[in-house]
This record gives structure tokens, C-alpha cells and sequence, in this order.
């Protein structure tokens, strides 16, 4: 990796303004998950134990709607609005109002700033703004070896916008910028990539998160132990198509499953009733057979599936099942790997040295349409080579069936591996310092 990190400059007395992904699942303001705080944790330990002052900085969900100067309403809503009865018109916005301050309410990174205290095990002083005030004061006062947290940097529309202002004012808050977001490293933000990019830092470096992330992977990648087994699951072949292009150039083995398989079953003449399929993608998907046959390499698709007269609902629902072969009848559709294909596909994982995996064989979180997912995890969990889990779906399966601690590496980014994967540049790792 050819980026530096926070080991490659001196923090001792320097305000560092850290990018992390703090954006972890809440239920009634108690935190559900508490990974992407433990990822960020030996970054955040290095800073204060080298004597930097830690400003944290992380978006959390996806708030309402947020403007630059505050709460208030959108284009849309403010439109929709317009064209209600006057009399109506000052009920609506109120309620449009509403909804974004529950959602303050609701995404506030505060929880996270009090969780993040007792694991450090010293204050964290909490800012109520991104920039302004609030946030004016707790940076000042921060002295070497303490740490703050601003709130969620999407309560301003400049994130998503790439606002100077706003990328200017964070910049005036610190001397070094770090990126240890890999979850959002494929966001082209103002705090994931703009503040460096537009030059108003001069120093931008990595966390040891993302440091770790592009070591694992793009090792596995560019100089993968043979043989390499890819293995691609979900719903959509829309999602990775570059991803299968790439993948196939650098395998030896691709594995598709999931809801993606039925393209590929169509595209070879199967009949796959009502499984979904992408139809605008069956050229692709023979395109890609014939390139793996081109280049010699393998492209394993499931030979046998389960599948239900209807998508369980809810999602964990008991569910009348049969097993198929390759031709699906016409009304069912296929929501797991059959037996015969966990078995074909498990084998292929057991003599791999490299293993790449992103994406579910089926419908996972259903006990019964997750047996094909359990069987390719325990498969990676068995073998002794390196084994690494794309982030996303995949990490969820692997965590919530046991097998997280058999895996070489667990990405913390599903969006930001699948770019990886595909071989494209990330904005938030592209604009930090080169060695």
C-alpha cells in the first residue's frame, strides 16, 4: 500500500481530525452492534497514547432531511407543500419538521459518544454540531491526549455536497486529516475524501482500519495463493458486473449462488419459473461464461435449489419447501443452493488457498432457506487458506451463524470491497498522502 498512515508523521501535539464509521444500529437509543466502534478503537488508543488531540468526526443513517443552515424542508417537500390549500399549507410543514427533528433525535451520535467513553476508558466530550458553536468550543479545549466527537456529519447538506465552506471550517479544526472509514471509502463526501482533496489539509493519512483492509485484500488480489476461489452471491447481477469481469481475470474458480444465479440459469436455457432474473442481463451473463471458457477458468452455478411458492413473509417465517434441479416449475422460485450444489461448492472452498467471498446463498436470515449459506461458510471456516469476507450480507451471515473467528479477515465495508473487487480507485483512500 502505497498511502501513509498515522505511523508515518508525528501527532504528538497535533489536533487530528478522524474520519471513522460510526454509523452503527440503534433501537431505542441503545447501540445493537458495537463492531464499528471496536474497529476504530486501536486508531483512536495510537492518537491518545502519542499525545494528539482526537476530533472524531462519522455520519450515522440516512437523516430526513438536513440543509446546510440547519433543518428544514426539500425541494420536494417544500413543492408539495405549495400546492396544498393555503390553510393546509402551515399543518404540513410542521409535520415535514417534525419528522426531521425526530430524526435528529434519532441519528444523533450521542449514545455513541458515551458508549465510546467507557471503552476508552476517559471523557469524550461531545459537540452539538458538525461545525458552528458547539462544536468551536469542544475542539479548542481539547488538550493532547483527550478526544471529542462532532455530531453526525450528514445533519449538513454539505457532506453529500462536497460543501468548501464546510470542508474549509473542518480543516480549520486540525493540522493532520485521517481516514479510517473504509465502510464509506467509496463516498466522495466532504469528510471522507474533499477536505484533502480540495487542499485545505496538507497532511492525509490512513487509520491502521483501512490500512488493514487494503493490506488483506488487495494482497489477496494482486498476489493471491493459488488456487483462488471467488465465490459471489445476492440478489442482483446488476450489482457486479465489473466485479464478475474482474474476478474472472484474477480466479481460478468463480462461484455464483444466490438470487444473481438465476440470470446466469437462464442464460444457459434453464427454466428458473418465477426466481428472479435480470432479463436485461442475460447477454452479459454469456458473455461471461464464454469469457471464463476463453481464459480457462472455472464458473460453478448452483445444479439443484430450494424453492417456495412465495418470498417468506416475514422474512423468518416457517416455510413449505421443494428441491429442484436446474429447471425451476413455474410457480416457485429458487431461495437457497440445494444440497447438491453446497456440497460441489464447499469442496471447491475446502482445496482453495485463497478464498473470496461476498454474498449470501440465499435467503439467510430464513432458517430454512439458510442452510447452502451455512454450508459455503463452514466450508471457509475449514480450510486453511486465507479467507476473506467481502463485508455486507456476507459478514452478517458469517457473524450471526458463529464462524466470524475461523475467517483470515471480515471487511467492514460491503460497498467500499465490492469497488475493491471490481479494481477501482476509492475517492477516500486516493486523496490521502502517498509515501
Amino acid at each position: 500500500m502505497n498511502k501513509k498512515s498515522i505511523k508515518d508523521v508525528c501527532v504528538k501535539g497535533k489536533r487530528c481530525l478522524v474520519r471513522v464509521d460510526f454509523n452503527v444500529p440503534m433501537k431505542d437509543g441503545v447501540i445493537t452492534d458495537e463492531t464499528r466502534i471496536n474497529g476504530a478503537l486501536p486508531t483512536i488508543k495510537y492518537l491518545i497514547d502519542n499525545g494528539a488531540k482526537v476530533i472524531l468526526c462519522s455520519h450515522m443513517g440516512k437523516p430526513h432531511n438536513i440543509l446546510t443552515e440547519g433543518f428544514g424542508l426539500t425541494k420536494k417537500e417544500k413543492k408539495a407543500v405549495e400546492a396544498l390549500p393555503a390553510e393546509e399549507q402551515a399543518a404540513a410543514k410542521a409535520e415535514y419538521l417534525k419528522k426531521a427533528l425526530n430524526d435528529k433525535k434519532k441519528f444523533t451520535l450521542k449514545p455513541v459518544a458515551i458508549r465510546l467513553a467507557e471503552k476508552l476508558g476517559q471523557p469524550v466530550a461531545f459537540a452539538e454540531d458538525l461545525v458552528g458553536e458547539s462544536a468551536d468550543a469542544v475542539v479548542s479545549a481539547l488538550k493532547d491526549g483527550e478526544v471529542c466527537l462532532l455530531e453526525n456529519t450528514r445533519f449538513m447538506a454539505g457532506e453529500e455536497k462536497r460543501d468548501e465552506a464546510l470542508c474549509k471550517k473542518l480543516a480549520s479544526y486540525c493540522d493532520i486529516y485521517v481516514n479510517d472509514a473504509f465502510g464509506t471509502a467509496h463516498r466522495s463526501h466532504a469528510t471522507t475524501a474533499a477536505i484533502a482533496e480540495y487542499g485545505f489539509v496538507d497532511t492525509a493519512v490512513c487509520g491502521f482500519l483501512i490500512e488493514k483492509e487494503l493490506s488483506v485484500m488487495a494482497d489477496a488480489l494482486e498476489n493471491p495463493v493459488h488456487p483462488f476461489v471467488a465465490i459471489l452471491g445476492g440478489a442482483k447481477v446488476a450489482d457486479k458486473l465489473k466485479v464478475i469481469s474482474n474476478l474472472l481475470e484474477k480466479c481460478d474458480t468463480l462461484i455464483i449462488g444466490g438470487g444473481m444465479a438465476f440470470t446466469f440459469l437462464k442464460a444457459k436455457g434453464f427454466e428458473v419459473g418465477a426466481s428472479l432474473v435480470d432479463n436485461e442481463q442475460i447477454d452479459y451473463c454469456k458473455d461471461m461464461m464464454k469469457k471464463a471458457e476463453d481464459l480457462g477458468k472455472k464458473l460453478i452455478l448452483p445444479v439443484d435449489c430450494v424453492c417456495a411458492k412465495s418470498f417468506p413473509n416475514p422474512i423468518d417465517a416457517e416455510i413449505e419447501t421443494i428441491v429442484c434441479g436446474e429447471n425451476i416449475p413455474a410457480d416457485y422460485m429458487g431461495l437457497d443452493i440445494g444440497a447438491k450444489s453446497a456440497e460441489t461448492f464447499a469442496n471447491e472452498v475446502k482445496s482453495a488457498k485463497t478464498v473470496i467471498w461476498n454474498g449470501p446463498m440465499g435467503v439467510f436470515e430464513n432458517p430454512t432457506l439458510a442452510k447452502g449459506t451455512i454450508a459455503v461458510a463452514k466450508a471457509l471456516a475449514d480450510t486453511e487458506g486465507t479467507t476473506i469476507i467481502g463485508g455486507g450480507d456476507s459478514a452478517a451471515a458469517v457473524t450471526q451463524l458463529g464462524f466470524a473467528d475461523k475467517m483470515s479477515h471480515i471487511s467492514t465495508g460491503g460497498g467500499a470491497s465490492l469497488e475493491l473487487f471490481e479494481g477501482k480507485k476509492l475517492p477516500g483512500i486516493e486523496c490521502l498522502n502517498n509515501k
